[in-house]
């Protein structure tokens, strides 16, 4: 329990007592500290679980969410560090907008917490919604016109999709109550799950469509994708990073236990093709829309897309082998999207600008940085040896077992996606040096430690994590 409650207490904490610092440096190192103490908290729920309670659960499925997300936490933190410190030197941020800053990090991370611990849907409702307010108010921290607008976008489509997710939450709410009564009962996710059978299949069938355009919108799929590309360029880096690497993957989380609960409901609509339908439209427009991107942020926002698109793909299309290629992908994604932003933040800021056009010859300028932007692309591109190549195999080897022409659609977005990242890179790693060449205070220490991860789990994947995974997989039907 100890565990459990680290993961869910030390961040509420951290917030209260951040929120009266104006100490950045000892609140970076609270900051840090506080993720920190909430990764080696998750790691002890892999010997040390709970039992299901009313509000709160951890079993096989979201141990690996709560590990990936603390863990990620905890090198954003690290990363906002020096990124932070930048943006006080260079007056961008005053010292109060960084308390704030602060707070809400550490609030961030409770709300995605709780909603992959939560055993209550309403309850992992709540969470997720918390997690989004307290991300919009960090995108619109610069309080520029672009980022209040921005935020403004963020707020108001993340709203209609958080109430469309409500919606169908009490739909569910209604199609078990006639079998398992009425109160916390019904709203129990090992309750639900247990007495899905008897539960009314067109009320599930409803409640699944309004869940998955819902969640569906926080996940960033296509057509309901426009708040992640403001939210990314007009947003602090961290929270870039953080967007990509895990809030979409809560709300992803949440689409996958709604999606095991249809499953065991006999009468109600198999999910599936309604996940790879949207998966695929969302990898082939953000693979188009790569190509026209001009601003670095936007650029791997749309790649963000992609990727989402590519997760629920393989999810879509089930069975062992897709689940865990689905797995793997969100794995190797969360961790390869963050080096890019914690990479690309730092060339935001040596550069002084987010456009493309002005950022040149990085390899020659800024080794360290061009270089790791030259392997976070060839990570995320999916080529060989990086762990991204691996699960993308997986995906598309199962998929043409299955359904070649399907195949066939995921091919085609998957390169026409390489051919727009592998141009863009060119364009601002190599060449003549454009733009600043002065030094920058980065922090390789998170860029480092998550391309050595990918690259390693693309060469060798432990035994203990492929069973690990497969057992997850078989779960998720």
């Amino acid at each position: 329990m100890i565990g459990l409650l680290g993961t869910l207490v030390v961040p509420l904490l951290a917030a209260a007592f951040l929120a009266t610092q104006s100490d950045y440096v000892l609140s970076a190192r609270v900051n840090a500290t506080a993720s920190g103490l909430a990764f080696l908290s998750a790691l002890s729920l892999f010997f040390v679980r709970p039992a299901p309670g009313t509000f709160l659960l951890v079993d096989d499925l979201n141990v690996v969410f709560i590990v990936l997300n603390t863990f990620v936490g905890t090198t954003a933190s690290l990363f906002s560090a020096s990124y932070i410190g930048h943006e006080i030197e260079t007056g961008r941020l005053t010292r109060g907008y960084v308390r704030f800053y602060h707070a809400m990090f550490q609030v961030m991370m409770f709300g995605m917490n709780l909603a992959l611990v939560a055993n209550d849907i309403g309850v992992m409702w709540v969470a997720v919604e918390l997690a989004t307010l307290s991300t919009v108010m960090m995108v619109g921290i610069y309080r520029t016109r672009a980022a209040l607008e921005a935020a403004w976008k963020y707020f108001i489509l993340g709203s209609v999709g958080i109430a469309l997710a409500l919606f169908g939450t009490i739909l569910v709410y209604l199609a078990a109550r006639p079998e398992v009564g009425e109160g916390l009962r019904a709203m129990e996710w090992t309750v639900l799950v247990a007495h899905a059978r008897g539960f009314d299949p067109a009320l599930l069938n409803v409640a699944f469509v309004f869940l998955l355009l819902g969640y569906g919108t926080k996940v960033g799929l296509a057509p309901m994708h426009a708040w992640l590309p403001d939210a990314h360029a007009e947003g602090p880096t961290p929270i870039s990073a953080v967007l990509s690497g895990l809030l979409l993957n809560v709300a992803l989380y949440a689409l996958l236990r709604f999606k095991m609960l249809m499953a065991a409901c006999p009468g109600a609509i198999a999910p599936g093709p309604l996940m790879v339908g949207l998966g695929l439209l969302s990898l082939i427009f953000a693979a188009f829309m790569l190509y026209r991107r001009r601003d670095i942020k936007r650029l791997f926002a749309y790649s963000s897309i992609e990727h989402m698109g590519i997760i629920v793909f393989s999810f879509g299309m089930a069975g062992p082998l897709g689940n865990f290629a689905g797995l793997l992908q969100m794995t190797m994604h969360s961790l390869t999207k963050s080096a890019i932003f914690f990479t690309v933040g730092h060339v935001a800021q040596v550069k002084g600008t987010q456009r493309m056009s002005e950022i040149g010859g990085l390899t020659e300028s800024h080794p360290l940085l061009g270089w790791g932007l030259v392997a976070g692309v060839a990570a995320i591109a999916g080529l060989p040896p990086f762990g991204v190549f691996t699960s993308e195999f997986l995906i598309v080897s199962s998929t043409f077992a299955r359904d070649p022409l399907l195949a066939l659609a995921l091919v085609f977005g998957l390169l026409l996606a390489f051919g727009a990242l592998l141009l863009r890179v060119t364009q601002v790693a190599f060449g003549s040096p454009r733009g600043p060449v002065g030094p920058v205070g980065a922090s390789y220490v998170p860029i480092v430690a998550h391309l050595s991860l990918v690259l390693i789990a693309g060469i060798w994947l432990p035994g203990p994590l492929v069973a690990w995974f497969q057992h997850v997989a078989k779960l998720l039907g």
